[in-house]
């Protein structure tokens, strides 16, 4: 080794210089953070304060539980491993704990270009004409929902709005009954509440309700089969045609049953826990309720700025294909890594004040609340459009919206409200 000169450096040179170099550390047996401490039960401000300290001291944590895995809280690194699919692969696990028992279901398990054949057919389908068909229906059905509700005063916001808000939405967009529809959100949010029982090791109910939806599924698909419907209106009728084209390799009856049960619970649960968070954000905030109610062409920003500060995702999550060293940590090959999408959207770095609701933000359009890379939500318009009814419902037919009880949070691998019980007075 020689330095800039040409000069051959000594082995007492070579040691001086190592000490300055940035040391790569290995801390797989240490525990940084406990995501399932229930010692303190969380609050609407709890995270945000464990996640601002972990994005100073600890950007790059380790956690012992589930047999160990990693977390990243900074905005830069999150969406640096997001884009580089080469490296960090989803079709391992794509949340922690995993809790994918029963085989890949695409396009989430899968990395280009397997993904892309997939991913292509689905973006088909939340085009902004896709939309503009649907939207008349969805802004009726949630402004009837919250007509009922503003009228009965006292209700539980998470249960009786947020929760019945995607079953209406996912009724239009699949085609099928509200009955049905609401019989996939009753499935899906057990499901979920099981996973958050997981660390209990209640495997067993995560299974058996897991295998309840790929029940729904093969209905729906076996109902598409023997009554066609348009495959430009309907996604499952896409998909079957999509297997008597050039890509029918991909097109496996075990994959259209995969990507029809990740379609139909991906949308079910995030959405939910986000309009709960919204309206504890509007009870808690007087001035924002009343300056989106005074003039309602502020949601559309307001929608944005909420998918940033109220971010539902903690532990979405990637494998290292090979050992990479992040912030000087080593990680090593086949080691599992949270992306707090949470953190990450309020790292200030980032976004200056990130804690606070601040409306128009010059670079809004940085969140990750959908993710990012080839794996970016294709369902962003759907949501964006579930989100701005929620709240634009809510300011029309209220004077007033109030907390009326505790608020209870979800746990890792979500974040946001489980159930609030609010006062809700007429316009």
């Amino acid at each position: 080794m020689s330095d800039q000169n040409g000069t051959e450096k000594g082995e007492l040179e070579k040691f001086e210089e190592a000490l300055f170099e940035t040391p790569i550390l290995d801390k797989r047996f240490d525990h940084d953070f406990d995501p399932i401490d229930h010692s303190t039960p969380e609050t609407f401000t709890s995270a945000q304060d464990l996640y601002k300290e972990m994005r100073s001291k600890c950007p790059v944590a380790h956690s012992n539980e589930w047999g160990g895995f990693w977390a990243l809280s900074k905005h830069e690194d999150v969406v640096h491993v997001l884009r580089d699919y080469h490296t960090y692969t989803t079709s391992v696990q794509n949340v922690v704990p995993k809790v994918a028992f029963t085989g890949r279901r695409p396009p989430l398990h899968f990395d280009p270009p397997e993904h892309s054949t997939y991913r292509r057919l689905i973006n088909k389908f939340f085009t902004v004409e896709k939309m503009e068909k649907i939207k008349p229906r969805i802004g009726r059905d949630i402004d009837e929902l919250m007509q009922s509700l503003a009228k009965k005063g006292e209700v539980e916001i998470s249960s009786e709005y947020a929760h019945e808000i995607p079953a209406l939405v996912f009724a239009q967009f699949f085609n099928i009954s509200k009955v049905l529809s609401k019989e996939i959100k009753r499935i899906s949010t057990a499901y979920v509440q099981s996973i958050f029982a997981f660390a209990n090791k209640d495997q067993d109910t995560v299974k058996q309700l897991s295998f309840q939806l790929y029940d729904i599924a093969r209905t729906i698909i076996k109902d598409r089969a023997e009554k066609p419907m348009d495959p430009e209106e309907d996604f499952v009728s896409a998909l079957l045609q999509a297997k008597e084209g050039k890509d029918a390799s991909y097109y496996t009856n075990d994959m259209i049953l995969g990507a029809t049960r990740a379609m139909l619970v991906a949308g079910m649960v995030a959405p939910s826990v986000l309009i709960a968070s919204i309206f504890v954000h509007l009870a808690e905030n007087k001035d924002v309720q009343e300056q989106l109610r005074n003039d309602l062409s502020l949601v559309p920003a307001a929608t944005e700025e909420y998918l940033r500060l109220l971010t539902p995702y903690r532990g979405m999550a990637r494998t290292a294909k090979r050992d990479v060293v992040i912030r000087g940590q080593l990680i090593k090959k086949d080691e599992p890594i949270a992306l707090n999408y949470f953190s990450a959207n309020r790292d200030e770095d980032v976004f200056p004040d990130g804690d606070q609701f601040i409306l128009n933000r010059p670079n809004i359009s940085q969140h990750i609340v959908f993710g990012g890379g080839p794996h970016k939500c294709p369902a962003s318009p759907l949501a964006r459009m579930m989100v701005r009814f929620a709240i634009e419902k809510g300011l029309e037919h209220t004077k007033a919206i109030a907390l009326n009880g505790e608020v209870k949070m979800t746990v890792w691998a979500e974040w946001g409200v489980l159930a609030a019980p609010m006062k809700l007075t007429p316009a």
